[in-house]
């Protein structure tokens, strides 16, 4: 081998010591320091807690050198956070996004309150607020902190999770009846899920035919079939619900109406990332007499299968009792989940 080649081969070696120290002693000197700490995406009542132990955790660190293990070890405490996003600007800024997984609903065992995530994490009274909708858990889900088990809970929650944004303020409850798991509204209203598949179409197709004016009167919508959704009407009242993109229309001087048609509007054309409000929304207009009943029967007009037939009560809340009178026909639409 020529000598210059060996020469260099050798400088080299000689010089790699040198340049790892070099390294090692900058990447952790003040020259690169973190000085300026960003933090985002932060929410709710541990919010000022998370970005102070996220800023004195980033402060023993470089913008060479992040430990991203001691950054979220900083932040293990709470349960709220679900990943974190770092990035570097040289020479003294870190910059930190927060990656919180929300509360969808208030978890219910044996009689103690607990906040709880769509995909089952428990995430501590604290973050329980007066608009989450109730789940009751199964006897083994941990009321604390930890991970729901059971499959009946996971599948409530992961309807909630899937609900469209602008409708989140109106439910108050998932619970699995004689329809499988249904949604009940703060009117009264009850969307039947069946269960846990398919929950982003059912929810656009519940969303489809209540937007829709002749929905109005209905006390249930059944999308176990979100291809085929069924609606009950309440007897006195006309019309079929049908599959379309139109919000209800209302007077303008019904704030209430209003406010749901809004609500409607905003879930068919898409909204963004939910976030959790304490505060209480307005009372959806719709009402039902008691006397009201429903028998749901196939429409004339389809030639398609007919949808499942549903039952005249569900275990709670209590269905409007059957009347004496000439029941109504179910409406059956067609509309695209």
């Amino acid at each position: 081998m020529p000598r210059r080649p060996l020469l260099w081969l050798a400088v080299a070696l000689l010089a790699l010591p040198a340049l790892g120290g070099t390294w090692m002693w900058l990447r952790d000197s003040s020259l690169v320091s973190v000085e300026h700490v960003h933090i985002s995406g932060a929410h709710g009542p541990d919010a000022r807690a998370i970005r102070t132990a996220l800023d004195e955790a980033a402060q023993h660190m470089s913008t060479l050198h992040v430990k991203l293990g001691t950054l979220k070890a900083a932040v293990a405490p709470f349960s709220v956070v679900r990943d974190l996003k770092v990035s570097s600007g040289f020479p003294h800024t870190l910059s930190i996004r927060v990656i919180e997984q929300p509360p969808v609903a208030a978890l219910t065992v044996g009689g103690v309150k607990t906040a709880a995530a769509a995909d089952g994490v428990v995430l501590g009274p604290s973050l329980l607020s007066p608009s989450l909708p109730v789940v009751s858990g199964a006897s083994g889900d941990p009321i604390g902190t930890g991970q729901v088990k059971s499959a009946a809970t996971l599948a409530a929650l992961s309807v909630l999770g899937a609900a469209p944004p602008a409708l989140m303020g109106w439910v108050t409850r998932v619970y699995t009846g004689k329809e499988g798991l249904t949604v009940a509204m703060r009117s009264g209203l009850l969307l039947y899920f069946g269960d846990a598949s398919l929950v982003h179409a059912k929810w656009l197709s519940a969303v489809r035919v209540l937007a829709d004016p002749s929905s109005q009167g209905a006390w249930y919508v059944d999308v176990r079939l979100p291809q085929r959704p069924a609606v009950g009407l309440a007897a006195g009242t006309s019309g079929a619900a049908g599959s379309t993109s139109s919000p209800t229309q209302v007077s303008a001087s019904d704030p209430t109406a209003a406010s749901l048609a809004a609500s409607l509007a905003e879930a068919v054309s898409g909204a963004p990332a939910r976030t959790t409000s304490t505060a209480e929304p307005s009372t959806p207009t719709q009402s039902h007499s008691p006397s009201e009943a429903v028998v749901p029967t196939q429409s004339p007009s389809t030639s398609e299968p007919a949808a499942p037939t549903q039952s005249s009560s569900t275990p709670e809340p209590a269905p409007p009792t059957q009347s004496t009178s000439e029941p109504e026909a179910l409406s059956s639409t067609g509309g695209s989940g």
